[in-house]
């Protein structure tokens, strides 16, 4: 037996009881006469210790050749401490050790195995099993178990049956770009990693699952950023015989047990926004309702003067900080930088003094008079105190400028507070998107998304006014889980993949099964997914996902632990009949 307890365990009820633990040295304070070790292992730290006048020489020097992260196993008596430290559960005790095992021996560390550690990014991603040690780290991973434990129960409760759906299936062109996986038995094909379990859940509905789960990982070849892993995980879920309102209300319910059972925190309303307001009021489809600054249109107020910068505009739009008024003329320029940097792309700002007095003064009082300031501050729900920020420009550019602005300002201002939570359902989404490099129309979800009820005959003559039957829930400003009902007939599946491109050949190869399978008797179905790693990161008061995972990959994809992706050797690409074309 290696441990009676670990060495998170011990308490005062346990004094003169003889234990035997072990774990890693995290630190060795050597006093000559008296030695004491922190050991720690996943469960906490006890501190042990080593008396001259108690123990054997040999037993001493041992202790003194113990470094940092040596694992050891040692025997001893619980000893009550004389001088207790409140700052751990057994600050009380202390372990008088009698026997001394070295299991294992370390190189000193590249990094502190400590909360507050002097390792970068980069090196603790490269010696990551020793970044686990490190309680964030290590509590964010056990954080991350608890929610899809929760997660687990609460589906489960509800009559969800977990089903594992294939990791080897075929590429199809919709989305992003897959990762795919040589034959070896079958020349020249290959597979795709699937980027969702989409076709298969919906193939679980045809058969009688009625409602599916599965805690599933995913793949997609795309550029990254803070939140976005190459493999991520999905919360995927899917039922039969349900419209729009079954979904929404089932997965509020889940949001609601996970809020309460992992943050203590009951929520009761989950509003619902149109995909138009929000974009009208908040500049993107996931708006952070922590806060207000909801943005006001301004080009009946503003484009009346001879100020060219908002009559040439499609858009004059602004937004009111609270207490902005305060900000200095060195503030303000400063924001007015932040916007110019390529990231966002404006071209400037005008901005607009809320005085206490009532009186207005702004960066183009030359082509505007206080009536006219009025008038904006009206419109923006300025009040005295705060400050206008307006922005001007093609729609959709600034749209997306001001919603970053927002989203600084309200960071600055200290209003996106982790602990607090908002949940939103953003409805009715275009069910078709242009892409102007391809000069055609894409799902904005997937392929399999119905439209809303009556809107399918405005595929042939107004497609980008078409709404998809299509939700995405967010919580405090990104979207944690999106969905659909799904197209279940075979005549409309195969009228939508028409209007994305598809020819009947094109149509049959890649999807002739999902649509065989709709001539079966398919239910309607409708289903979400959340994607777990943002989910757990928000739960835990972060916004970006990778102290939630395990092993990630960086900012270029690649695991630097293990220095993969990497070159497989001439007999593997033999065996799979490829060559590689180097470029010289």
């Amino acid at each position: 037996m290696y441990r009676s307890h670990n060495c998170g365990e011990l308490r005062a009820t346990h004094n003169n009881t003889e234990v035997t633990l072990a774990g890693w040295v995290q630190g060795v304070r050597d006093k000559g006469f008296m030695i004491y070790v922190d050991l720690r292992d996943r469960y906490g730290i006890t501190q042990l210790y080593f008396d001259e006048s108690q123990s054997s020489k040999d037993l001493m020097e041992k202790a003194q050749k113990l470094g940092r992260e040596f694992v050891i196993q040692v025997k001893g008596n619980v000893q009550e401490r004389a001088s207790k430290n409140p700052n751990i559960p057994t600050g009380d005790i202390e372990v008088l050790v009698s026997e001394l095992k070295v299991l294992n021996g370390s190189k000193t560390p590249p990094f502190t195995i400590e909360d507050k550690t002097d390792g970068g990014d980069d090196l603790r991603m490269k010696y990551r099993y020793l970044d686990i040690r490190r309680n964030p780290v290590k509590n964010s991973l056990i954080f991350r178990h608890k929610v899809a434990q929760a997660t687990r129960n609460y589906l489960s409760s509800e009559g969800f049956i977990e089903v594992e759906t294939p990791y080897l299936i075929k590429s199809t062109p919709e989305g992003a770009r897959d990762f795919v996986v040589p034959s070896r038995m079958n020349e020249g094909q290959f597979y795709a990693l699937p980027q969702s379990p989409q076709t298969f859940k919906q193939l679980l509905m045809v058969g009688g699952m009625d409602k599916y789960f599965q805690i599933v990982k995913c793949f997609r070849d795309e550029d990254l950023r803070a939140d976005r892993q190459p493999e991520f995980t999905q919360i995927d879920c899917e039922m039969a015989f349900v419209e729009q309102e079954d979904i929404l209300n089932t997965f509020e319910g889940l949001t609601r047990y996970l809020l309460k059972e992992i943050n203590g925190v009951e929520i009761d309303k989950f509003p619902r926004m149109l995909y138009d307001d929000a974009m009208r009021l908040y500049g993107n489809d996931k708006p952070d309702i922590r806060f207000g600054m909801q943005f006001g249109e301004l080009n009946e107020v503003a484009q009346h003067k001879d100020f060219n910068v908002f009559n040439s505009a499609e858009l004059v739009v602004g937004i009111a900080v609270p207490g902005g008024n305060t900000y200095t003329r060195k503030e303000i320029d400063q924001l007015i930088d932040w916007v110019k940097r390529p990231q966002v792309g404006a071209l400037g700002m005008v901005y607009c003094r809320c005085n206490e007095d009532g009186t207005y003064k702004s960066s183009v009082d030359k082509f505007y008079d206080q009536d006219d300031l009025a008038k904006w501050a009206e419109v923006t729900g300025a009040k005295a105190g705060d400050l206008i920020c307006v922005l001007s420009g093609d729609t959709n550019k600034v749209r997306a400028q001001l919603s970053a602005l927002r989203m600084e300002l309200a960071e600055r201002l200290g209003l996106r507070k982790p602990n607090e939570f908002a949940p939103l359902w953003v409805m009715d989404f275009p069910l078709l998107e242009w892409d102007e490099e391809t000069e055609r129309y894409h799902a904005m979800h997937h392929p399999f998304t119905s439209p809303k009820p009556g809107q399918l005959e405005l595929l042939d003559s107004k497609p980008g006014e078409v709404k998809a039957n299509a939700y995405d829930l967010v919580l405090n400003g990104n979207e944690i889980g999106g969905g659909s009902i799904r197209i279940h007939d075979k005549a409309t599946q195969a009228i939508m993949l028409k209007h994305l491109g598809f020819s009947e050949e094109e149509a049959r190869a890649q999807f002739g099964f999902l649509m065989d399978a709709f001539e079966y008797g398919a239910p309607p179905h409708g289903g979400i997914a959340f994607g777990l790693d943002r989910l757990v990161a928000i739960l835990g008061g972060q916004e970006t996902i990778r102290d939630f995972i395990a092993f990630p990959k960086n900012n270029s994809g690649r695991d630097v632990m293990i220095d993969a992706p990497a070159p497989i050797d001439d007999e593997q690409l033999q065996e799979l009949n490829l060559k590689l074309n180097l470029k010289s």
